[in-house]
């Protein structure tokens, strides 16, 4: 029994550093990178990065990831998700130094680029998400109110992430980009199935309260 569990986790894991690390190597060997810069190269990458931590945020919300305790992972997700947006400023960032017009374009929505739009939406309810966690405790806000305003949030990123990166034809690998999008919408709905985020229960008193 010891012997299956321990397999289990190992497979887990394993499985996790392959969909996140196979799209990165695969782009590192992309016939791409010859004609960009290193810092277009640097923020493609760090955008590449992103997708691959939103995978992981909803694995460890929903204690998906083997080893690591209730606490340790809502810990986890906290920590991760500061590196979420801080790998998202430097893609946005290194974009903006190589081509300031075009970052432009993007932030106030009028981009040619059927993925842009997608992309500036998943920014900002990252830093969104991330400031209000951030801010959480001066702000007196309950957990309740905190799930309220997270949750459909945290869908936004998924769902805008993924067609971001789905609608981009650039270094990654089609494959590769396609299973770990998979991954994330899975992960995602799992997680929301999971711990029934949408369903409510009636109290003595006939309220309606979200159930923990």
């Amino acid at each position: 029994m010891k012997g299956r569990r321990s397999a289990r986790a190992s497979l887990i894991w394993v499985v996790l550093a392959l969909a996140i690390g196979v799209p990165i190597a695969l782009a590192a060997g992309s016939e791409q990178l010859a004609w960009r810069g290193p810092v277009y190269i640097l923020a493609g990458f760090a955008g590449i990065i992103a997708l691959g931590l939103v995978l992981v945020q909803p694995l460890l919300i929903g204690g998906y990831l083997p080893g690591l305790s209730a606490y340790r992972g809502r810990r986890a997700h906290h920590w991760i998700g500061g590196a979420l947006a801080l790998a998202v400023v430097i893609h946005v960032a290194g974009l903006w130094i190589t081509s300031p017009p075009d970052m432009i374009d993007a932030l106030t929505y009028t981009s040619p680029t059927p993925f842009s739009p997608f992309g500036v939406t998943a920014m900002w309810a990252i830093f969104t998400v991330a400031l209000m966690a951030l801010l959480r405790r001066r702000l007196g806000l309950r957990l309740r109110t905190w799930r309220i305003v997270h949750i459909p949030l945290a869908i936004v990123i998924v769902a805008c992430s993924v067609a971001h990166c789905l609608l981009i034809e650039g270094t990654m690998e089609t494959i590769s980009k396609a299973a770990l999008c998979v991954l994330i919408l899975v992960a995602t709905v799992k997680v929301m199935i999971d711990l029934q985020v949408w369903r409510k229960r009636r109290t003595p008193r006939g309220e309606s309260v979200a159930r923990q």
